[in-house]
This record gives C-alpha cells, structure tokens and sequence, in this order.
C-alpha cells in the first residue's frame, strides 16, 4: 500500500516511514499542504496520515480540498493539535480517524488497517493485474501465465510501483524516493534492479510485458 505522511517534523517523519515500510509499505513524505497536494496529483495514494500544523497552512486545508475532489481515501489525522474542537472538525471534514502526539506506533497501525480494511479504493489495489501478469501486493507475491516470477525485496517494490502506474513513464527520482531508507540509493543502483529484474523476467518467460526505457526519463512497464 502507498502511504502519504504529510509531517513537517522530519526526525517523526523518518520513524513513521521506517516503521512502516517494515510492514512492507511503500511511503510517500510531504512536509507541507503545497507539496502534499502535488504529490497527490501525481502518485496513486492509497492512505494518507495528516499532521495539522504545517507550515504553509493547515492540515485541515488540504483535507478540504481532497474531500473536495471527491478523493476518499483513508485519512488519519496525527496530531498534537488535539482538543476537542479540532477533533471535531477534521472528523467533520472527511478524516476516517484522529489520534493524539504523542502515540503509540501499535495503535496507530492497528487504526491504519481497520480502516484501509473498510475502504474499497484500498482493496482494490491489494492485488494489481496488467496483460497476464497479477501482484499480490500484500503477500508479495507476482503470478503471470507461466509461473511465478521471483524477486528480491527491493526489485518487487520496483516491480509493484511500475505495474500499479503501467503504461505511464516513471522517473528514477520516483523510484528513488520509495526505495531509499539509509540515504544509499542512486540513479546507477536503480538501473541496476531494473537489470535484474528484466532478466529475471526472461528467465521466468514472462512475454507478455516488457520495462521499456525512456532517455532521460525513466522506465515505463507496458505490454510486448
């Protein structure tokens, strides 16, 4: 699942990401409501964990504007902005969910599922399917109609990201961003999965798909 933490504070941004990308997560990071609202504009979203107090303006601003795009996915407001009138109104607004800073990380991802479970934008994109070819992004787990094709960890992340956008061109930045976790990962390491995985693909006689280069672009996945 592509989770969006909208956070300004990045030391409380940075746990929250490894935390759940231990749980197998793609994270998405916005430190304001400008950047988060573009981020939503171009990468598929699925859950959304909002801070209020943000630096250009309120966490409450870009809930309103999502709501009124008519964009439900899940949002959980995270916050130490927490009275009672606050709590209220982004509940009023169209959050699914509100909990106080400081938190528990185990409650938190509990409230996540519960409500990533009632949300059918979520199911849906539990398992993606393109030409023959179906990843099972929870089990992680890729089918096509020759078998199963066997990845590592980070060339499946690379794989699932690429087929959830199929047919769109994918920057290195991109990928960059949903890999990087100790701050080790460049264009050349990037170039490197994507060697393997297209090897890994013609080992497996996956035909039916192909990852395409585009110079100075990046790397599209589309049909053969």
């Amino acid at each position: 699942m592509n989770i969006h933490i909208i956070e300004d504070d990045p030391v409380l941004a940075r746990a929250l990401q490894i935390n759940l990308e231990l749980e197998g997560h793609s994270i998405f990071i916005s430190s304001s409501v400008a950047s988060a609202l573009k981020l939503e504009s171009e990468q598929q979203i699925h859950f959304v964990i909002l801070d209020l107090g943000l630096p250009d303006r309120s966490g409450f601003d870009f809930l309103t504007e999502l709501r009124a795009k008519k964009n439900n996915i899940p949002v959980i407001i995270l916050s130490a902005q927490s009275d009672e009138d606050s709590i209220v109104r982004g509940l009023n607004l169209g959050a699914n969910d509100f909990m106080k800073k400081p938190y528990s990380f185990k409650e938190l991802y509990a409230r996540l599922k519960a409500n990533a479970n009632k949300n059918e934008q979520v199911k849906d994109f539990k398992k993606i399917s393109f030409a023959d070819v179906i990843v099972d992004i929870e089990n992680r787990r890729i089918e096509h109609a020759s078998g199963i094709l066997e990845l590592n960890r980070r060339e499946f992340d690379i794989f699932s990201h690429l087929i959830q956008r199929a047919e769109m061109i994918i920057s290195r930045d991109s990928l960059i961003q949903i890999l990087d976790k100790e701050n080790e990962i460049f264009d050349r390491t990037i170039d490197s999965h994507i060697s393997h995985i297209r090897k890994s693909m013609k080992t497996a006689c996956m035909e039916s798909i192909k990852i395409s280069s585009v110079y100075g672009l990046g790397y599209r996945l589309e049909k053969s």
